[in-house]
C-alpha cells in the first residue's frame, strides 16, 4: 500500500514549522498562522490582525492547504507518480513551503521530470534562503525532503 503522501507532508511541516497559534510574520516577511499558512480556505491571506486560531483549527487549516496544494504537485511533476508516496510528500512539503509557482518555474521540477533523482536532490538543497539569508532549519527541511526522494 502506498503511504498517504499529505500525512506525511503534515508530519514534515510539524516538524518544520512549528505550531503558531497568534499570526506571525515567517523570515520571508509574509504573515502566517498555525503550521506556516498563509491562506485560509475562502482564500484569503492571513493578516497580522486576525484572531488566533486553536491547534485543532491550524492543524485542520495545513491539511486543507496539503490536499489543495496536492493535485498541483501532481500535475506539475507527473514523474512523482513512478516515486512513490514518500516523494510524493517531500515535493508535496517543498510546495507548502516555497509555493506552486516556484515549483512551476524551478530546475528541481525538470530534474523530477527527467527521472533524475540524484539532481533534483542536489536542486531540493539550493533553496535553503530566506529573507535573503541561508536559514539553517531550511538547511534541515531540504535534507530532510531530499532523504525522501529515495
Amino acid at each position: 500500500m502506498e503511504s498517504d503522501p499529505v500525512k506525511l507532508a503534515k508530519d514534515l511541516c510539524l516538524v518544520f514549522e512549528g505550531l503558531y497559534l497568534k499570526p506571525y510574520l515567517c523570515p520571508a516577511g509574509i504573515p502566517t498562522i498555525g503550521v506556516g499558512s498563509t491562506f485560509y480556505e475562502n482564500g484569503i491571506r492571513v493578516s497580522l490582525a486576525d484572531p488566533a486560531v486553536s491547534r485543532e483549527r491550524a492543524i485542520a487549516l495545513l491539511e486543507w492547504e496539503l490536499r489543495h496544494c496536492l493535485p498541483k504537485v501532481r500535475s506539475l511533476c507527473p514523474a512523482l507518480g513512478e516515486w512513490g508516496g514518500q516523494a510524493t510528500a517531500a515535493i508535496l512539503d517543498f510546495a507548502f513551503n516555497c509555493g506552486t509557482g516556484a515549483l512551476q518555474g524551478s530546475t528541481l521540477r525538470k530534474k523530477i521530470n527527467a527521472d533524475d533523482v540524484e539532481g533534483a536532490k542536489a536542486e531540493l538543497m539550493k533553496w535553503v534562503r530566506g529573507g535573503g539569508r541561508v536559514l539553517p532549519g531550511l538547511v534541515k527541511r531540504r535534507a530532510a525532503e531530499a532523504a525522501l526522494l529515495g
